[in-house]
């Protein structure tokens, strides 16, 4: 678990970590560098799940030896889906990444939402929809690693 408590703003209790793969994780279906050593380290206080539609097919292949659950999602209402896999988790323990307008709901949905900036850019109503906009995946993966950071960027 991470648990950090904002002035101004809430005190999270995070156990879980949601993400979407391409443009969150990964670029043209290939991880970003440093994700899989950023996800390794956290999975020693999250439970780390990816959450796709995975579009170029490669989720699997490219997060082989990672310590999460990967769920690949059929085609039609990504957005309800992933925000209803927040929600059994349990939207109060989590903290949900991602960039594309079917990610929007899951950062809704979620305790902490932040959306990324990759190269293939981030839908506007889901920046609006995060708590946090991020301009690359390692960084927002360093938010939770370090914590201070969120105090910093979300205190009142």
């Amino acid at each position: 678990m991470i648990q950090v408590d904002i002035p101004g703003y809430r005190v999270l209790q995070l156990t879980h970590l949601v993400m979407d793969y391409n443009g969150t994780l990964a670029v043209d279906g290939e991880l970003e560098a440093g994700v899989r050593e950023a996800l390794s380290a956290l999975s020693a206080h999250l439970t780390i799940h990816v959450v796709t539609a995975d579009t170029f097919g490669l989720a699997a292949e490219q997060l082989k030896g990672v310590p999460l659950k990967l769920s690949i999602l059929p085609p039609g209402h990504q957005d309800v889906a992933k925000r209803d896999y927040v929600n059994r988790l349990g939207c109060a323990q989590t903290v949900a990444v991602g960039n594309g307008r079917n990610d929007r709901l899951m950062l809704q949905a979620a305790e902490l939402g932040i959306a990324v900036v990759l190269r293939e850019g981030a839908a506007a109503v889901t920046l609006a929809a995060a708590d946090i906009v991020c301009m690359g995946i390692v960084p927002a993966l360093e938010l939770l690693s370090h914590p201070l950071r969120l105090t910093a960027t979300l205190r009142s």
